[in-house]
Formats: structure tokens, C-alpha cells, sequence
């Protein structure tokens, strides 16, 4: 498969953390939005606000995206048709992160293919409540992810990935195999600690809980850092909701109406 343009786009692929101070064209940014477009869905639940305001993004990228899952905008054109919403929030928020997520992944490939960078940020639905004044977004409304783009001014490799064995199932998912989880977490940190990858960004996740530390750059890699991650953070699930609640998306409740005498709710930890 080597030489076709596409997979060569996507196999070479990495996120971008400092950026030219080159500005894409307009024709180059309407491009990348419409292969977003261009992706799959379920309801065209994807929509995107552009921020060219270089001096308060991330990275100093001169671009970012903020995709959204825009329920609001299926709302109103189903009522100009005279319908009226009943699906709930929860089964319309999924249908409504997936539109979103193949829209974003298929800018940044069409940015990669453009020869632009680009750098997922995967916080925006915490920070929604902020995002969402920023940027004057109605109800049911949800930033899912944002994207810092631009040329890049720096060529690193692309991170290692699972081997396809841990990764590609044929026909059902295998029983636990301790050799082939073995064979995957050396290939992750072998390939992080040999591109020096965490010493370079200095990135080590502080322990918690008066855990005592017994890592250096040396030997701190992949699999130590998802550990820390996802065995720390984010034990409470009040903080998303909340978020969720913020832009309209009540999750634990049936979907009700103003007129059913709901009121306007407050958010919490319950979406109510």
C-alpha cells in the first residue's frame, strides 16, 4: 500500500506543539472544514467555531477549531419541518459525539494532506461551561474536542501504536493473554523511551496519595504514564455532568419540555 496518498497522510500523522507564524489561506480553511463535512453521520451533529486570535491559543497555533456536537441546529430544522424532538439526551449526545469526532479526525487528516499540523485537546468538554460563554453557544450545544492548527515548525516522529495483534480481533474478542499484553506494553514504552519522548516535553504525571516516586525520565515511558492518568484522575463523574448540564444536556433525566412545567434547570450533578 505504499505511495497512496491517503494512508501515507494518515500513517504519518502526529500532534503539533509549535507552529509557523505562517497563516493558512482562507480557500485552505474552508477546505479543511468541508472534508469535515464530508464524514460520516448521523444527523450532521458536528459544527465547528474558528478562532484565529493566535495570542490566547495553545501552542501559539494561529488556528483553532472548536468542534461541537450541535443538537440546537437539528432542533431547528426538524421543527421548521414540524417535529418536535423526543429522542432523550443521553441517546442523542452519543449519536451526536460521534458525528463530531469523524468530523474533527477528518480535518485533521485533510489539514495533514494540506501540509498543516495540528494538536487534539481533549479537556474542551470539562472546560464546556467556560467554552460555551466564550464563544455565545446556545443549548444543547457541547464543545467535544478542540484542534490547534497551522504550519508546522517542528518535525517530530509519530508516536508508537499496539501492535495490530492487540488491536485487530477477528470474529471475537480473544481471552486475556498475558504474553501478548507483555508483548504490546514493551513495544509502547520501548518506543516512547527511544524517541526520549516524555524527557523532551516534560511530561511525569505527579503521584498522589503519597505514592513514592521511583521513576526518572530513564525509565518513565507509555504505560507508567497512562497508569497515572487514568489510576488518578477523574474518579467523579459530577464534573462532566455538570459541563453537560451547563450547555442543556440533562443525561439522567427523561427529555421534558418547558411546557410540562419543568422550569429552567440549574445544573448539577444529577443533570437536573
Amino acid at each position: 500500500m505504499e505511495g497512496n496518498p491517503v494512508l501515507d497522510a494518515l500513517m504519518r500523522r502526529k500532534s503539533i506543539r509549535r507552529y509557523r507564524p505562517d497563516v493558512p489561506s482562507d480557500e485552505v480553511i474552508e477546505a479543511i472544514v468541508r472534508a469535515g463535512q464530508q464524514a460520516p453521520f448521523a444527523g450532521q451533529l458536528g459544527s465547528v467555531v474558528l478562532s484565529r486570535d493566535r495570542k490566547r491559543h495553545p501552542f501559539g497555533a494561529p488556528l483553532l477549531f472548536t468542534v461541537l456536537v450541535d443538537v440546537h441546529r437539528l432542533e431547528r430544522v426538524i421543527a421548521a419541518r414540524g417535529w418536535e424532538r423526543k429522542t432523550c439526551d443521553l441517546a442523542i449526545l452519543i449519536f451526536g459525539i460521534q458525528d463530531a469526532a469523524y468530523m474533527a479526525e477528518n480535518m485533521v487528516i485533510a489539514a495533514e494532506a494540506l501540509g498543516l499540523g495540528s494538536c487534539f485537546l481533549g479537556m474542551a468538554p470539562f472546560r464546556a461551561a467556560e467554552i460555551r460563554k466564550e464563544y455565545g453557544l446556545p443549548e444543547k450545544v457541547f464543545p467535544l474536542v478542540q484542534l490547534a492548527m497551522g504550519y508546522p515548525a517542528e518535525d517530530p516522529p509519530p508516536r508508537p501504536r499496539y501492535p495490530l495483534s492487540f488491536t485487530l480481533y477477528e470474529g471475537r474478542y480473544p481471552p486475556d493473554d498475558e504474553g501478548a499484553l507483555k508483548e504490546a506494553m514493551r513495544v509502547m514504552d520501548e518506543g516512547y523511551l527511544a524517541q526520549d519522548y516524555y524527557r523532551k516535553a516534560g511530561y511525569m504525571v505527579k503521584l498522589e496519595d503519597g505514592r513514592e516516586e521511583t521513576h526518572t525520565f530513564d525509565t518513565y515511558s507509555w504505560c507508567e504514564h497512562m497508569g497515572r492518568k487514568w489510576g488518578q484522575w477523574l474518579s467523579d463523574p459530577q464534573a462532566i455532568l455538570e459541563e453537560l448540564s451547563a450547555c442543556g444536556f440533562h443525561l439522567l433525566e427523561p427529555l421534558r419540555r418547558p411546557e410540562d412545567g419543568a422550569g429552567e434547570r440549574k445544573p448539577s450533578g444529577r443533570g437536573s
